[in-house]
């Protein structure tokens, strides 16, 4: 393992892809450090702390703390992703799009800028939603917006659409430029960038005898065995075996090849728990600002460690892994793919049986990486509730460390294999396990 640090060292491109990505990520914790003009930072640091379990702080986990510091950078990387997400489905519905899919890297680059132009569109709708919002807020009678008004909201709505899309740009680069996708570790720096003070909030509570040496050690345990779970299943896959016919052409002969498709466990990815937590935790936090009673007790249902908080959540986990696998993988198509090139699956006929096999495959995968998805989930909330762990642990931020890190080791393993450098493994490589 230390060699293959130190070979990292040693590929001039390697080395510079690393630093450039570093730099670019040194630039963006920066970034969520500078504030917005017009807001009273202290006062709304106080709010945020008050607000646990709900909408805010879950977005607020995602852009590394840029949110409750009213930054430039406060809206993060989410509109990016949520207009990913819509332009990956229009593709099913709209004729032009799906067109677009298949043209290649022509088609890629057009689908890139209109999820660019969605990207900003929602900056400008979300941006002016915050900036109403902060207005009407208040710490102990002081409002956290001294002077509010349209002033305030057209320098937010600039300022934080303007951040956004420098964030954007800051990830398109890392991507062509650096190491690994740029949209991930950019994620991935705003959650890592989290630990430090949970570490010590964890250390102060250990001192002050609320948190027994027992229990640190069977925290540390337990999140260890659950980056375990998390590496086994990320990385499981059911390969199916894929014969190609031999053809001639000319005096050449082709095919007769032997490889497999490989199917991941968890397909749907990170997505399922991100729009689970969002639809769950919207109304949720709504209720919580209102003053009737009865909302207030419908706000109470809602809550984390609860067992309808949990049946809804791992309700809408599963109906989200299959409906986004359904949308990003399409069983005929990959058929129609491997009959058209001579490919077929040994014993199941080409075609239509084949498309049949491969979706009741995929189903039962599915399935069991969404009860996969549930337990890491519900997991933290139980264990702050019960516990009283003082930082996230586990749940969709630990999927997406773990997830973004095997990702980013995979691709500094391929340019160290690649120029005959052993990899970080020495028996095998990093990938996916059968």
């Amino acid at each position: 393992m230390r060699d293959s640090f130190q070979n990292i060292f040693k590929i001039p491109e390697l080395r510079k892809r690393l630093i450039f990505t570093f730099a670019l990520l040194t630039v963006y914790r920066i970034g969520t450090h500078v504030p917005t003009p017009g807001v009273d930072g202290a006062l709304l640091a106080s709010f945020f702390e008050q607000q646990q379990a709900n909408i805010l702080a879950f977005f607020d986990m995602f852009s590394g703390g840029a949110l409750s510091r009213f930054s430039v950078f406060a809206l993060g990387i989410m509109p990016y992703i949520s207009a990913s997400i819509i332009i990956e489905l229009l593709t099913v519905v709209v004729p032009h799009l799906e067109q677009l899919k298949k043209e290649g890297e022509a088609g890629r680059k057009r689908i890139t800028q209109y999820t660019r132009y969605g990207t900003i569109m929602l900056c400008i709708v979300q941006s002016f939603g915050i900036s109403v919002g902060l207005e009407q807020f208040s710490v102990a009678g002081s409002a956290v917006v001294p002077n509010p008004g349209w002033g305030f909201r057209l320098m937010s709505m600039i300022t934080l659409t303007t951040g956004t899309a420098l964030i954007m740009w800051i990830g398109e680069q890392i991507t062509e430029r650096g190491i690994g996708n740029g949209i991930s570790l950019i994620i991935f720096a705003g959650i890592v960038a989290r630990l430090p003070s949970a570490v010590a909030s964890t250390s102060t509570m250990a001192s002050e005898g609320i948190l027994s040496p027992m229990l640190i050690v069977a925290l540390i345990t337990m999140m260890l065995a659950v980056i375990g779970i998390i590496v086994f299943f990320e990385s499981g896959q059911r390969r199916i075996p894929i014969q190609y016919a031999k053809r001639v052409v000319g005096r050449r002969m082709y095919g007769g090849a032997s490889t497999h498709l490989p199917l991941k466990v968890n397909t749907s990815g990170v997505i399922p728990p991100i729009f689970a937590s969002s639809v769950l935790l919207f109304p949720a936090s709504i209720l919580q600002f209102s003053n009737s009673q009865w909302l207030q007790s419908i706000s109470g249902i809602l809550a984390p460690a609860t067992w309808f908080y949990t049946l809804v959540t791992v309700g809408l986990i599963f109906f989200f892994c299959y409906f986004y696998t359904a949308i990003i993988f399409n069983p005929v198509e990959v058929a129609d793919n491997f009959k058209r090139y001579g490919g077929f699956v040994p014993g199941i006929r080409p075609g239509r049986r084949t498309a049949e096999h491969i979706d009741r495959l995929l189903t039962r995968l599915t399935f069991a990486g969404a009860i996969y998805l549930s337990a890491i989930v519900i997991l933290p909330d139980y264990m702050r509730a019960y516990l009283n762990v003082p930082f996230y642990f586990g749940g969709t931020g630990l999927l997406i460390v773990v997830g973004v890190a095997m990702d980013t080791i995979s691709q500094v393993e391929s340019h160290l294999v690649m120029r005959h450098y052993e990899g970080f493994m020495r028996k095998g490589r990093v990938k996916g396990r059968r």
